[in-house]
């Protein structure tokens, strides 16, 4: 039994392959470009996405089942006809729909997406993106006319390809705001909100069953499995139970918490109710959803300045930790997300003297990356109690100093997981569930002890987080 999860990621494209004897291995891995046409604007190209993807399944070897996850809010245009794009792939960080969001918004319309969706008027969500592409391509407004076009999610894209199947799956529906949390089913009154048209998106189904089959190189393979990025970390993490949490520090850090068969509307809190995955012929598992924007992003950033060279030049410092000396930064580079919800706040240092050298701005900046996190942490734990532990993954979960000051601003005892492919663990976990299939791996896991830290820092923080606020306020 040999079965892939295929992670379909913002900067990437890897295979992990599971083997019968609980082997696992990443079979290929392929980056591909990051397009930014204008300020505030991100793209990638579809078909070097599908060429990576193929080239991953291809590079597995011969598969008995194949899972793929995505984006999430990731999403663009194409020919039913011809499957070719009529638009490229714009990306959850995209922000050219904002000006269209507060019209919305002035409009008092939140109210609405928030009872219908769950989500707020924000362009990280899928439904002003497409509505964009129906206003402003001739290419789509012409296939429109024409009765061949589709709108969708890149899993949509995907699998209409490799299948011909033009489905999408619940968990990343969730993700559009054009989907009723409660139905299951694509909100009619939502897509007119929006003026995305209903009848050129695809069907919603569960995470978990028959998607179709792919050619490959080694022949016919089945995808068993189609799942929103994060939601097949959580998987991934074994979280099951009501209350289990997981942190993924990628681009960006996202949060989620397994809330069960209860959907937790918290928007007070800034929190997002999502689907965190179906099974075939089973209820939905709902889940709590929070997000830091900018998280390793500020680091490679940060490193492009040229504040430091080498990553493991970061792991330690010799001074105290930044916010002992009165300087923070708040990662807003892309905004705030939970439990803020600012667009247009910006990232900041606050603070700064004449004394404070490179690496304490690199410093200052894993720690605002930290205490963010625990905003979002603190607010989903104000509405389901959380275990004493939390897990975290991605390349920042490798880097020591960071780790040890999350553990000490949550007070939890941080489970950094030792294989760095839990996302694609989930997804081939998630596509054994149709073969019935429980001879797969779980997760090791280290485990960071908290320290005390003064109570006054995290104050300190949240005011230098309302300077960032101002900007928003002021734009």
């Amino acid at each position: 039994m040999r079965i892939a999860g295929i992670d379909q990621g913002t900067t990437s494209t890897r295979a992990l392959v599971i083997n019968t004897d609980g082997a696992v291995h990443v079979a290929h891995a392929a980056q591909h470009r990051q397009i930014y046409p204008r300020d505030g604007w991100v793209e990638h190209d579809p078909e070097e996405l599908f060429e990576n993807l193929t080239a991953c399944v291809n590079a597995a070897g011969k598969l008995d089942a194949i899972g793929i996850d995505n984006q999430g809010e990731s999403c663009l245009a194409w020919d039913a006809e011809t499957g070719a794009p009529l638009s490229p792939i714009i990306v959850w960080q995209d922000r050219r729909t904002l000006p269209m969001l507060q019209g919305l918004q002035k409009d008092g319309c939140e109210p609405e997406t928030l009872a219908r969706a769950g989500l707020p008027l924000d362009p990280y969500f899928s439904a002003s993106k497409l509505a964009w592409l129906c206003d402003n391509l001739p290419q789509v407004r012409e296939a429109y006319n024409d009765g061949r076009l589709r709108l969708g999610t890149t899993d949509a894209f995907f699998l209409d390809r490799l299948t011909g199947n033009f489905v999408t799956d619940v968990s990343t529906a969730s993700r559009t705001s054009l989907m009723n949390l409660e139905t299951l089913e694509w909100d009619a009154e939502l897509c007119r909100l929006f003026g995305v048209p209903i009848e050129c998106l695809p069907r919603i189904v569960p995470t978990t069953g028959e998607f179709g089959a792919m050619k490959t190189d080694y022949g016919l393979a089945p995808i068993t499995a189609s799942v929103v990025d994060q939601q097949a970390a959580l998987f991934g993490f074994g979280c099951r139970r009501r209350g289990d949490a997981k942190i993924t520090f990628g681009t960006g850090a996202f949060a989620l918490m397994v809330t069960g068969a209860e959907i937790i509307r918290k928007p007070e809190l800034g929190l997002l109710p999502t689907v965190a995955w179906q099974h075939s012929g089973k209820p939905a598992v709902y889940a709590l959803d929070g997000g830091v924007f900018t998280a390793s992003a500020a680091i490679n950033w940060a490193r492009t300045l040229g504040l430091f060279s080498d990553y493991e030049d970061i792991n330690s410092f010799y001074t105290p930790p930044a916010i002992e000396s009165g300087l923070a930064f708040v990662p807003a580079l892309a905004g705030l997300g939970c439990p803020h919800w600012l667009p247009n706040a910006r990232g900041i240092w606050t603070g700064l003297s004449l004394d404070h050298k490179p690496e304490q701005l690199v410093q200052a900046i894993l720690e605002g990356i930290a205490f963010r996190a625990n905003e979002v942490v603190g607010a989903m734990a104000s509405c389901v109690p959380r275990p004493d532990a939390l897990y975290v993954d991605g390349g920042m979960s490798k880097n020591p100093y960071f780790v040890q000051f999350l553990a000490d601003v949550t007070g939890a005892h941080i489970r950094p997981a030792h294989m760095p492919e839990l996302t694609g663990l989930g997804t081939a976990l998630l596509a054994a569930v149709p073969l019935e299939c429980d001879i797969f791996p779980s997760a090791d896991f280290g485990d960071i002890a908290p320290r005390p830290r003064p109570a006054e820092e995290v104050v300190r923080f949240r005011q230098a987080v309302k300077f960032s606020g101002t900007w928003a306020q002021n734009s």
